[in-house]
């Protein structure tokens, strides 16, 4: 149990990037020049050095810098010895007992460069970095070449911590944090995500041009089968395209026809090289980075309608119940006959007559084709569902922004039934294609997603247990049916989003690898990804893996090459998905700037020994520090709750709560929330927790 009491609130952020706790106690500050029993005991620089271990900084946690070795194996260096290193920094560090361990060098420095926002007070001129895991504040020397406060800056350190402290100069700007082109500009900076395509790549791209059959006469000619893109409204780069025929014996052959883009790109060329280094599109709210020049992602390679398209097409088997039965695949040319949108099918399934009428005039067979495919995937899915896959929710904030790039309002995406029938077939699809890689000996990336982290399935699992959940399933072997159990049966409780995101917190992080080691959540022995070649690297590789063997030829990528790219892929997938995500922090930020002092009923999305997360109807989620709450707060882990020494108020998980807009942080995407009452226990306003209660008690005795 941790215990905290509020405290006044300063300007900034704490050092750690996370609010920092007030004394646990009265008049605890007066013996913090005491030594502490690890400082006595802690082998000092003098002494001979042990083995050294190469580990990576992960921030700060309860005053120690956090270091990761490779294996995950967690260690904890005092700030005083850890040479300086900040959040991504590479160390060599010694072990020295326990958990414990000291930094002997910093062999990289992950942020020579910094990017945030200049702000001055009377000491001085600062540095508050967006990335949130770097310090609050850094100062700033020298000339500020025009800058003004509140512009944001590309920063170059010139001191590190253990040299005298922390110290930066300007060496130019980016713009002004009022426009969000800026701010975006800046998170893409400090994300360290590439922008401008070489030279050389782009003149590689200038040189292809359409697909012509006479080009590749090799090639299985599918124009004349009714194919069909289905993509959001503002998607350009179309990847995939479907297709669905009947088949003499009864069964009908699913056809999903992805864009060649390794007839493009070829391995070793100036825009493989390109593609490798940046893994992935990244998507960003009004904008996109993308893995490929635009020539090809949204010219050349998508399948845009009318087009002839070079593809690899991957032609599945498929029984009147949903089974796959068998896989052709099929280096081809294809043309699509309609470039469709998720919203206008999904009208059609409702029932829409307008859009029947419509969609009907595209193509004759379209919309007869289109309600045989989403019968099709209603059984692909309840098979899958039977398997136990896990089906994880989560919805995602999708922002309408104004002429200037400024989000003036907050959607969240729905998936209505054609997002999961193209879904459906995708999966499909790539477990097909996984399938003939493993037992044809064809080598290629894996998506593969290993068995949960028992230790986090079991904090998962207690916390269930005390709510009344039975959790008695989730043991060491547990299976994806389990967990897909508990979130069916818990669909209609309060806490059913926490619990659906604190199961995705115990699962282990899918990632590439070179050997079929399956996928848990989907619940798939073979699984791959090779429906996305524009917009994701390892879909390239898979694509000209399946080339080189239905040319007869050897692949290009194997051995320790594929296991770089395979490492390579997942790390950059790592780093789209958190620019990503700080991305949507920070327009949730600008938007819920102009909404500070308005009230909304929120619900608990997650409770710390810091205080509570509060999710607010429009998709934002905001923090109420313990330090703003007039009592002592004990946080229980395996609850996860919050409960209040004086007055019994607890917070738990679901829990409704409203809540004022008290401030926002716009440089880090953090929103304050506040109460909009006092604090009230479950049956009495002083109520006392059993802890207090039991102190009383015992104090009783020396009466």
């Amino acid at each position: 149990m941790k215990k905290y009491r509020k405290k006044p609130d300063g300007r900034g952020r704490a050092t750690e990037r996370s609010p920092r706790p007030s004394k646990a106690y009265p008049g605890a500050e007066r013996y913090s020049a005491r030594i502490s029993l690890d400082d006595l005991l802690a082998p000092r620089d003098t002494q001979p050095k042990g083995r050294l271990i190469e580990l990576t900084a992960r921030g700060m946690y309860h005053g120690n810098v956090k270091l990761e070795a490779e294996d995950k194996t967690v260690y904890a260096c005092r700030k005083e010895r850890a040479m300086g290193a900040l959040f991504g920094d590479r160390v060599l560090a010694e072990p020295v007992g326990g958990e414990m361990a000291v930094v002997r060098r910093v062999v990289h420095r992950a942020h020579e460069t910094m990017v945030g926002v200049l702000f001055m007070t009377k000491s001085g001129v600062y540095l508050e970095p967006m990335e949130r895991r770097l310090p609050s504040s850094v100062e700033i020397d020298g000339s500020l070449h025009g800058a003004k406060e509140g512009d944001i800056v590309r920063a170059e350190v010139i001191r590190w911590e253990h040299e005298g402290g922390l110290l930066c100069r300007i060496g130019g700007v980016i713009g002004s944090f009022d426009r969000a082109s800026a701010a975006l500009d800046a998170l893409v900076i400090s994300a360290h995500l590439r922008t401008d395509f070489p030279e050389a790549a782009l003149e590689e791209a200038e040189r292809l041009r359409p697909a012509r059959l006479e080009d590749d006469p090799g090639r299985e000619d599918l124009r004349s089968l009714l194919s069909f893109t289905i993509d959001g409204r503002d998607a350009k780069d179309f990847d995939d395209a479907v297709s669905l025929r009947a088949l003499d014996n009864g069964h009908v052959e699913l056809g999903v026809h992805i864009a060649d883009v390794g007839h493009y790109v070829p391995q070793g060329g100036a825009l493989d090289k390109e593609a490798y280094l940046r893994g992935t599109s990244v998507y960003l709210p009004g904008r996109v980075l993308p893995m490929l020049p635009e020539r090809l992602s949204n010219g050349v390679c998508s399948l845009r309608p009318g087009e002839d398209k070079f593809t690899i097409s991957a032609l599945v088997e498929m029984t009147e119940d949903g089974e796959a039965v068998g896989l052709r695949l099929a280096r081809s040319i294809t043309r699509s006959d309609a470039r469709l949108v998720y919203d206008d099918v999904n009208a059609l399934f409702a029932g829409d007559e307008n859009q029947r009428e419509r969609l009907g005039a595209l193509h004759p067979e379209l919309v007869r084709t289109l309600e045989q495919m989403r019968r099709l995937s209603d059984r692909i899915r309840a098979r899958r569902q039977a398997d136990g896959c896990i089906d994880f929710e989560t919805p995602e904030p999708k922002f309408v922004l104004d002429d200037k790039g400024e989000p003036v309002e907050i959607v969240t995406r729905e998936r209505g039934e054609a997002e999961l029938m193209i879904e459906d077939y995708m999966l499909t699809a790539n477990a097909c294609v996984a399938k003939e890689a493993r037992e044809k000996g064809i080598p290629l990336l894996y998506r593969v997603h290993e068995r949960p982290d028992p230790e986090k399935l079991g904090i998962f699992r207690d916390f269930l247990s005390a709510i009344g959940v039975d959790a008695r399933g989730l043991g060491r072997g547990a299976k994806p049916g389990d967990i897909r159990r508990i979130l069916e049966g818990t669909k209609d409780r309060p806490e059913h989003d926490v619990i659906a995101a604190l199961a995705l917190r115990s699962m282990q992080k899918a990632r590439y690898d070179p050997q079929p080691l399956g996928h848990y959540g989907l619940a798939m022995t073979d699984y791959c990804h090779f429906t996305s070649p524009i917009r994701r690297y390892p879909d390239l590789v898979v694509s000209r893996a399946l080339t080189a063997v239905l040319t007869g030829r050897r692949a290009a990528l194997r051995g320790d090459a594929l296991a770089d790219a395979a490492v390579r892929s997942s790390d950059c997938e790592r780093a789209a998905m958190e620019a990503e995500r700080m991305a949507d922090k920070l327009m949730m930020a600008r938007y819920m700037a102009s909404h500070v002092g308005e009230v909304y009923e929120g619900t608990v999305s997650g409770v710390s020994d810091w205080g509570v997360y509060v999710a607010l109807p429009n998709g934002a989620e905001g923090f109420i520090h313990v330090r703003g709450l007039d009592d002592w707060f004990e946080y229980d882990e395996r609850r996860m709750t919050l409960r209040g020494e004086r007055t019994g108020a607890v917070f738990s998980l679901g829990q409704p709560l409203s809540v004022r807009v008290s401030s926002v942080e716009l440089a880090v995407g953090a929103i304050d929330l506040e109460l909009t009452g006092p604090l009230r226990g479950a049956n009495s306003p002083r109520e006392k927790s059993e802890r207090k209660k039991e102190r009383l008690r015992m104090r009783s005795f020396g009466r």
